[in-house]
């Protein structure tokens, strides 16, 4: 399915922000590159757009990055390092989470390869990371925001954080919640990023157990799940079969960037355990949350964009800290 032919006015939020308390770290601005490196963000929607044209599924890859960026150990492009460990890098890319499924790193490489071309040693991995993640949103049909730039590149990277910090399928309430409010990020955040979700494949090993084995009961499917869909899922990942095959996140609208998936989710038609416990768990703030956001595209937009603000400041190097890196997937 194509973009919406509906007409959503782009949400453009400024630095005014800084008067809610969403940033804590006033070095990062909107205008870092605006000398340096003037044409940083043209350049990377060009080659996103580009690569977008044979990829469907590129813009959601992207946007997925620069969340497990920041998720662990703060946005500083740690996730793009290959490891290793002669350099202390052990590579988060192996973790559990990410291994076989987080890709679109050959686009963030074009990308620097570009910028080095025009403003050697001046744009870091981490701020392309963030550049890429609001041109893919808006590419898909999404929001666009301010992007704060200024981050520097950080010099290792820890796949046992990575397994720790990235949320599972299976996360309870409890577990969602703490993976987010350990970043500062609250309920609000929570809901509003999930909504990434509205693009994108998952793989069939993330939900298996949700559709053949529930807590730990062969044969059992999560009783949550709506049964018209929860026969198409089955279909789509037969018990036993592959677990790297994909299905669709939003079944309504894959590969644009919407509202649907909060519709999904009222309808019981969430793919992901994590995903249907937003709206599944009675008495939760999450559930009108969820309501909200079905209702009105327009809130959701702005949430969303309020948020991966909020998530992109999250434990930022700046200043001395870290490095430029000259190539994204290794230290210098």
């Amino acid at each position: 399915m194509g973009l919406s032919s509906t007409t959503i006015p782009i949400l453009f939020l400024s630095l005014s922000l800084l008067m809610f308390g969403v940033l804590g770290n006033a070095q990062l601005s909107s205008d870092f590159y605006s000398k340096s490196c003037p044409n940083v963000t043209t350049i990377a929607r060009r080659l996103i757009q580009r690569a977008s044209r044979s990829d469907v599924r590129l813009t959601a890859k992207v946007m997925r990055l620069h969340f497990h960026d920041c998720f662990v150990n703060g946005c500083d492009g740690s996730v793009l390092l290959d490891a290793a460990p002669a350099d202390g890098v052990e590579g988060e890319k192996e973790a559990f989470q990410n291994a076989g499924s987080l890709d679109g790193f050959e686009v963030i490489d074009d990308i620097k390869t570009a910028l080095e071309n025009v403003c050697p040693g001046v744009v870091s991995c981490a701020d392309i990371l963030a550049i890429a993640a609001e041109i893919s949103v808006s590419l898909a049909g999404g929001p666009s925001w301010d992007v704060l730039l200024g981050r520097r590149d950080g010099r290792t990277a820890n796949r046992g954080d990575a397994v720790a910090a990235l949320p599972l399928g299976p996360d309870s309430m409890e577990i969602l919640t703490s993976k987010f409010s350990v970043h500062n990020l609250d309920t609000a955040d929570l809901v509003a990023l999930s909504g990434a979700h509205t693009f994108g494949r998952v793989q069939c090993g993330v939900i298996t157990n949700r559709l053949h084995n529930f807590s730990g009961n062969n044969g059992q499917s999560d009783p949550s799940i709506e049964p018209k869909f929860l026969r198409t899922l089955r279909r789509k990942c037969p018990q036993g079969r592959s677990l790297t095959a994909r299905v669709n996140l939003d079944p309504t609208s894959p590969d644009s960037f919407d509202n649907d998936y909060f519709k999904n989710l009222q309808n019981n038609r969430g793919v992901i355990e994590s995903d249907q416990i937003l709206f599944s768990s009675k008495g939760a703030p999450t559930v009108s949350l969820v309501n909200r956001f079905a209702k009105s595209q327009r809130k959701f937009y702005k949430a969303f964009a309020k948020s991966m603000i909020k998530m992109g400041n999250v434990r930022t190097l700046t200043g001395t800290d870290g490095e430029i890196r000259r190539d994204c997937r290794r230290v210098n």
